[in-house]
């Protein structure tokens, strides 16, 4: 069975056109959520009240004659680390239960209202984003809508297998290490890690302040376009919002390739892949020429110091309740976010000198090459429970090795399109490619994936649910 909704840029076009209301997308939606959600656990909340009145907020102006915004009548759900008005926000911990309701939206998800968009519900995650396949204690694991035994990626799991299952087209996620970038990857969906600063975090659960990104998930490369613009906008509120403009990227993928140089990230990036992962990035780069290989400098240094970064932030942010309610915390990071509290501030201070030095370095790269490939994961998505990998004759822990290729990249804060590839030796299942551009080019990274899909190698397959 497969979503009874088009995919999301036509879904807009029909509904501008009156050829089908906001309502009856809302309904098939709901309907393919209830028809799948008991296999797939992606959602911890749905907000039917608000998402109808959104509808027919829609139909209304419709009926009117206005002319309708960008994403009108478009479903979509959000991590559940986002503010949504009068609900609690859980960031997948039942510590966050008793909090008060949020008095306000995101402002991320404030930008999607005005857009039109259709608010449907929370995702589940991993608890308070410190995770890589969103086996959630609390709230149950998400399930990979491709193979229901596997994982749906993490943090952002139940963004990336709500998209998968068809439930919703489009959906907000965050990432830190590659919560945006492992999901995509495992689920097949299209995922956008924008450049760090780029989206106003204000009005979502932190885990790591200074590394920190806000993104979305779509069923297509236009749809991602689509959300990525209408997310856009300074924000004199949040500090971290360093976009002082808006710089629109769906009108330009048309562009394709004119006048890119495109090459591909060999030493660490091949060193630490499996043989379908390499599959995947030859595959793209040969739809996209690239022939030459690329080093990312200091891709290891890069990812122990975002380990060092976020386990003292996140240990930091939590130290009160990890000191009188420690019991209560998901038990597959407790330990990790402990173990980060108790880090010397002399590791932390060294991290975060060497990630200016680090970040300019791989931003020279930029001078010779305006996209650069490499796999988003290791391999296709592990069974749930798995505790270790085999890749290329070495073991690994399986969680912390799913974010091996993610972390160096956004550690320097780099844009990065995740584009679903499906190679023969993944067994069916789907992996991610990373199409990285330099800061604040996302419309160069979306140009080389419109032409991944537009060659029917990137893409999306109906779930068999």
């Amino acid at each position: 069975m497969k979503s009874s909704l088009p995919p999301s840029w036509q879904l807009a076009s029909l509904i501008a056109a009156g050829e089908l209301s906001a309502v009856q997308a809302l309904q098939a939606c709901e309907q393919r959520i209830s028809d799948t959600d008991e296999r797939v656990n992606a959602f911890t909340g749905r907000c039917h009240a608000r998402a109808l009145a959104e509808a027919q907020a829609i139909d209304q102006r419709r009926a009117r004659g206005e002319a309708l915004p960008p994403l009108a009548g478009v479903p979509y759900a959000v991590k559940n680390l986002f503010d949504v008005q009068g609900e609690v926000t859980l960031a997948g911990s039942k510590i966050n239960a008793g909090h008060a309701p949020a008095a306000h939206d995101a402002f991320l998800v404030q930008r999607m209202q005005a857009a039109g968009a259709v608010l449907v519900g929370a995702l589940n995650m991993d608890e308070y984003a410190y995770g890589f396949t969103t086996e959630n204690t609390h709230f149950g694991p998400t399930h990979n809508p491709h193979d229901l035994a596997r994982t749906a990626g993490g943090s952002s799991g139940g963004c990336g297998a709500a998209v998968a299952a068809g439930q919703v087209p489009l959906a907000l996620g965050s990432d830190t290490n590659g919560s945006i970038r492992v999901p995509s990857s495992l689920c097949g969906v299209w995922g956008l890690k924008p450049t760090f600063g780029r989206l106003s975090r204000r009005g979502s659960y932190p885990f790591v302040h200074s590394v920190d990104h806000l993104g979305p998930f779509a069923d297509s490369v236009q749809g991602l376009a689509l959300c990525y613009d209408a997310l856009q906008s300074p924000d004199p509120l949040d500090p971290g919002c360093h976009a002082l403009r808006v710089d629109p990227a769906g009108p330009g993928l048309e562009r394709g390739l004119e006048g890119l140089r495109v090459g591909v990230l060999g030493g660490y990036f091949q060193e630490h892949a499996s043989p379908p992962a390499r599959e995947a990035v030859a595959l793209a780069a040969q739809v996209l020429g690239a022939r030459a290989e690329v080093q990312w400098p200091d891709a290891a240094l890069g990812r122990a110091a975002a380990f060092i970064v976020s386990a003292s932030e996140g240990g930091s942010l939590h130290l009160a309740d990890l000191r009188t309610r420690a019991d209560d915390f998901e038990p597959l990071s407790v330990d990790r976010f402990m173990a980060g509290a108790l880090q010397p501030a002399a590791w932390y201070v060294r991290a975060q000198r060497f990630r200016r030095v680090y970040r300019d370095r791989v931003n020279a790269l930029f001078a010779d090459w305006d996209v650069l490939l490499a796999p988003a994961t290791r391999v296709p998505a592990p069974l749930l429970g798995s505790e270790w990998l085999d890749i290329n004759g070495t073991r690994h822990p399986c969680r912390p090795a799913l974010g091996l290729l993610t972390q160096p990249v956004s550690f320097a804060g780099c844009p990065v399109v995740a584009a679903p590839m499906w190679p023969t030796g993944g067994g069916g299942l789907p992996m991610g490619v990373q199409v990285i551009a330099a800061p604040w080019r996302e419309d160069l990274a979306l140009r080389a994936a419109w032409v991944l899909q537009q060659a029917g190698l990137a893409h999306l397959k109906p779930a068999p649910l």
